[in-house]
């Protein structure tokens, strides 16, 4: 007696029907990488304003195609799950600073801290990352996220901080920091939050625990207690940070 074939496409089948329904939209939408995106890989000075398009082509103005679909009103979380790259490095120092019994401010911090790193601009993250929370956070919070970049190069006793020896092995032994760095760290270091933003650095890992278990899960409420998740959506409030939460949610919108 021969099997029957189960009705309906097969696995293989729908993944086939979705790369050509994709590689159709990217024939019909191109999507366009920022100049900041690619400057390195070539030379700014040489790349077209508008590239070339294909009979029929046009630029991209939306979502990528490519990309998971957001929500219509993105929240915080989802930004963590379909735009942020492997959270581990963020959820494990949230979870060190959850287990060392911080102020619920300081684990958001921690969970925060290189959230720019992870899904925004690299150089100057604590900046770029301050400034994408400040209008959804107690203002400490993302005070201590700006200063945070800066106090990591320097060591504090105190807390039992030191010049972490990743930085030695990625940086080099004669690394020294910019002047600008030296400026913000002498006026971090008398300010009256000093301690959460050192607090971030204490509880930052530098090398990553491949054993240990992280989750979302633990966070959900403090970032619900913490976060002033806009009713319309991140991107769509109107905030001073609307543009940058739109630009991750769309990375390859022409203008």
């Amino acid at each position: 007696m021969s099997e029957s074939r189960p009705s309906g496409p097969t696995l293989s089948e729908r993944a086939d029907e979705l790369e050509r329904r994709l590689s159709d939209e990217l024939d019909r939408v191109l999507p366009i990488r920022s100049p900041l995106y690619v400057s390195g890989d070539v030379d700014p000075r040489e790349s077209a304003m508008t590239p070339p398009l294909a009979p029929g082509q046009r630029v991209n103005m939306g979502a990528d195609p490519r990309l998971p679909r957001m929500p219509d009103k993105p929240a915080l979380l989802d930004f963590f799950e379909l735009r942020m790259g492997p959270a581990t490095h963020l959820l494990q120092s949230a979870t060190h600073a959850l287990r060392a019994g911080c102020d619920e401010k300081i684990v958001l911090a921690c969970l925060l801290h290189d959230i720019s790193v992870a899904m925004f601009v690299r150089g100057d993250h604590g900046y770029w990352g301050a400034a994408l929370l400040e209008p959804y956070v107690a203002e400490e919070v993302s005070w201590a996220i700006r200063a945070h970049q800066v106090l990591r190069f320097f060591p504090d006793p105190d807390y039992g901080y030191a010049y972490p020896d990743l930085y030695v092995q990625m940086f080099g032994a004669d690394f020294r920091v910019e002047p600008y760095v030296e400026r913000a760290y002498e006026k971090i270091r008398k300010h009256k939050w000093y301690e959460i933003a050192r607090l971030i650095t204490v509880n930052d890992i530098y090398s990553f625990d491949p054993t240990m278990p992280v989750s979302l899960d633990p966070f959900r409420d403090v970032v619900a207690r913490n976060f002033r998740q806009p009713e319309e959506g991140l991107g769509w409030d109107d905030s001073p940070a609307s543009h940058m939460w739109r630009t991750i949610n769309w990375p390859t919108r022409f203008i």
